[in-house]
Formats: structure tokens, C-alpha cells, sequence
């Protein structure tokens, strides 16, 4: 069976941006019309030598940066690792997920431009809940106050080989009105759920793991972003200002000149405007 994203391995992790594009949007209607809200489901996501890769690199033990959730509800027996203190295969499979091939992917599937990684990993990275661990069912947080962000979609890749159903820790995708579960994603290695994340995008595993000692409910989790158009109202869109040095030759003063004279146009003439001046340049030779 081929993978979803043909992730080449052979000289650093390598995907083309216009095959994964072509990926995406052709999965986009089965995303776009999906219920309870936009997701998809995606099996054998990776080629076996890149979540063999995942696997291997996984963090088994404690690092520094780790976050340990015992909330209850909110988060029980969790842990969320940084990739920034993985090993650098593991910093390799992140650097990947936010790269711009993978967001032309996003885009395409998604049909929502501008996608924005976070380089920070807020909430995201390596993913592992233990024994007796659980996550209630919730709607994500929408805004990146480090980054000034509206988060748009999430991105979950299981590493859980020879996974049981008996362990429980399926993730649950609820109706916007949290009356019924209308689909139920048993996390098996090498699977992907991508969803929007909305105001009652609601989903989460909210029923203790019963995995025997040792065996841990294991993912990478992504979230990506878009800016706000409000800040064309805040700062002036002027292009790239060129200036010319004192010593310079009378030809690269006068190219200096032109080039901010362009650009002056861009930003305070309508469009249509700039055509029709620049059609009158040509004709006259300028």
C-alpha cells in the first residue's frame, strides 16, 4: 500500500511541494464535507522508513522541558515532550511537518492559504499518555498569544504499534452540540487525523487507558496557524525602499529613485490606476 506522503528518506527528509499539493487537494472534498466538522483520517500516512524513524526517536526518557499534565479531566498521566530537546532525527521529523511542503499539503486538503507553522511547538510535539491516562473532550484553544495567531487545523501522527482495542484511547470526534459521538479513531501506528480546529470542533479520549504496564498511548501532534488581514490597518504596506549611497554614480542615484518612485505608486494608487500609468510609460519610452 503506498503512503499517504511519499516522504523520501534517502539524503534528509525530502517531499516535493507540488506532488503534495496535488495530495491534498485531492482528498479535499472527503475533509471539506466531512461530520461532525472538516477532518479526515488518513492510513499508512508516512513511508515505513519515516515512522520507523519516528518510532526509534521517540524520547523514553524524561528531558528537561517535558510538561507533565495531572489534571484530571483535562489531561491525566500526560506528557508532552519538545522537539527542540529530541535528538536530531526526531528535530528532523518536526522541522518537516512545518515545512512548506507539508503546508501546501494542508492547504490543498484543507482549501485554508496562508497556513502558518509554529516553531515553538506550543502544545504540540511528542505526545504520551500512560496507564489510567485520559483527555476529556474539548474544543482547542484558538489564538496563539505568543505568536499572535488564529490556529486553524491539528495534526496527529499515532506511534502505536500492535495497538488493541481493549486498551481504550480512541479519539473521539463529537457532534457541535456534544450530543452524540459520531466517530470513534482507534490510534494505530502509522495513522493520521487531521481536523479544523473550530470553536466546537470537539474531540478528545476521555475514558481511562487500560494498556498493560509499559505500554503508552504515543503521537506527534501539529498545530498550524493563519494571520490576521487587520494588519495591513496597522502598519503602512510599503515594499522594499531602495537608497542609493552619497558616492554613488548619477545611473545607480537615478535607479535608487525609480525604484522608490515604484513603490510609492503600489501603495497609494488603485490598481487600475498603475496600469494606465505604466501603459503611458511604455508608450512614451520610459
Amino acid at each position: 500500500m503506498k503512503p499517504v506522503l511519499p516522504v523520501k528518506l534517502e539524503s534528509g527528509l525530502f517531499l516535493d511541494p507540488s506532488e503534495a499539493r496535488q495530495i491534498g487537494e485531492a482528498l479535499a472534498d472527503s475533509y471539506c464535507f466531512a461530520e461532525p466538522f472538516p477532518h479526515i483520517v488518513l492510513d499508512n500516512f508516512f513511508p515505513d522508513d519515516v515512522i520507523r524513524m519516528a518510532l526509534e526517536n521517540f524520547p523514553r526518557e524524561p528531558l528537561q522541558s517535558d510538561r507533565v499534565f495531572e489534571i484530571g479531566y483535562a489531561g491525566l498521566h500526560k506528557r508532552q515532550v519538545l522537539p527542540a530537546e529530541c535528538n536530531a532525527s526526531a528535530r528532523a521529523l518536526f522541522h518537516l511537518f512545518n515545512s512548506q511542503p507539508m503546508l501546501q499539503f494542508l492547504e490543498g486538503l484543507s482549501a485554508i492559504s496562508g497556513l502558518v507553522p509554529d516553531p515553538y511547538f506550543v502544545g504540540g510535539g511528542f505526545h504520551e499518555t500512560t496507564k489510567g491516562g485520559k483527555l476529556g473532550v474539548h474544543a482547542d484553544f484558538r489564538i496563539n498569544e505568543q505568536l499572535h495567531l488564529h490556529r486553524r487545523m491539528n495534526v496527529i501522527v499515532y506511534l502505536n504499534p500492535d495497538w488493541d482495542e481493549s486498551y481504550g484511547g480512541q479519539l473521539e470526534l463529537w457532534d457541535r452540540q456534544m450530543k452524540a459521538c459520531v466517530k470513534s479513531v482507534m490510534p494505530i501506528l502509522n495513522r493520521c487525523v487531521i481536523f479544523n480546529t473550530d470553536a466546537d470542533s470537539y474531540h478528545g479520549h476521555p475514558d481511562p487507558l487500560t494498556t498493560p504496564d509499559g505500554i503508552a498511548r504515543r503521537s506527534m501532534a501539529l498545530y498550524y496557524y493563519t494571520a490576521s488581514k487587520e494588519i495591513y490597518k496597522e502598519v503602512p504596506n510599503n515594499g522594499t525602499m531602495y537608497q542609493a549611497r552619497p558616492g554613488d554614480d548619477e545611473s545607480i542615484q537615478n535607479e535608487a529613485r525609480s525604484l522608490r518612485s515604484e513603490q510609492w505608486l503600489k501603495q497609494w494608487m488603485p490598481p487600475a490606476l498603475l496600469r494606465h500609468v505604466h501603459a503611458v510609460r511604455r508608450r512614451l519610452g520610459g
